[in-house]
């Protein structure tokens, strides 16, 4: 069953969601769908009516619904090249990540300009919608971005981890079990990754001084816009699925 999330709590759809709905779904009144109202409370809802902008709908039922990992977890990924971010956010959004954070580091080749910033934003947060809506979500990630590493230390995290490929080249296998273990539920978590050429020694500096914990991802060394996905897939496996 199709999903869309509402702009408030009425049972309307308008903009792109109805012609989603609408012209490419083919949608027609008695039809039904599920629709996420901003409280994140997901009804099936059956079409009422259709005017030339707006789909009206009545409620049917509540859905029960746990798709949510039990923790809230931050992306937080240096620039990287061509479409990568996109990949980052659709797939990682499917995986269960709750925010996403594209920062500027010292290895970045991938720049975004003042121009690009807010088009770049939009667009990836269209992305994170679709995918959330594809994956029957009941939130829809927030993306944001921050000019260097530095900005990413505004804000504190119950678990705070840095995927660094020196710890994977030299073995290490046990700190990200470790870091996993020490989560409870409704925590939340940053998890920083680097760009094409990793994280400088410099920012790993900083991310230490700040308490992130440096950890491999088992004993491969994985592209930029792979590591994040190993991380959210371990992560639901050990609470989700253990």
């Amino acid at each position: 069953m199709q999903r869309y999330f509402l702009k408030s709590d009425e049972l309307i759809l308008t903009d792109e969601d109805f012609h989603h709905a609408i012209k490419v779904m083919r949608l027609a009144v008695g039809d039904q769908v599920e629709l996420v109202k901003q409280s994140t409370e997901v009804v099936v809802a059956k079409m009422k009516q259709v005017t030339e902008s707006s789909a009206t709908f009545d409620y049917q039922k509540t859905v029960e619904t746990l798709v949510e990992l039990p923790v809230e977890v931050t992306i937080a990924s240096a620039l990287s090249k061509k479409d990568k971010a996109d990949w980052i956010v659709q797939k990682g959004t499917e995986m269960g990540a709750a925010h996403f954070i594209f920062f500027n580091s010292d290895f970045s080749i991938a720049k975004w300009d003042q121009k690009k910033q807010a088009k770049k934003i939009e667009r990836l947060q269209k992305i994170a919608k679709g995918a959330a809506e594809q994956a029957h979500r009941t939130k829809i990630p927030t993306i944001s971005y921050a000019k260097k590493i530095d900005e990413i230390f505004q804000q504190s995290y119950d678990i705070q981890i840095v995927a660094y490929e020196e710890s994977a080249k030299q073995g290490e296998v046990s700190q990200l079990k470790k870091s996993f273990d020490l989560i409870e539920p409704n925590q939340n978590m940053i998890a920083v990754f680097g760009s094409e050429g990793g994280i400088s020694k410099s920012e790993i500096d900083k991310l230490a001084t700040a308490g992130y914990q440096k950890v491999g991802l088992g004993p491969r060394i994985l592209r930029a816009e792979t590591a994040p996905l190993y991380l959210l897939a371990s992560l639901s496996f050990v609470s989700e699925l253990s």
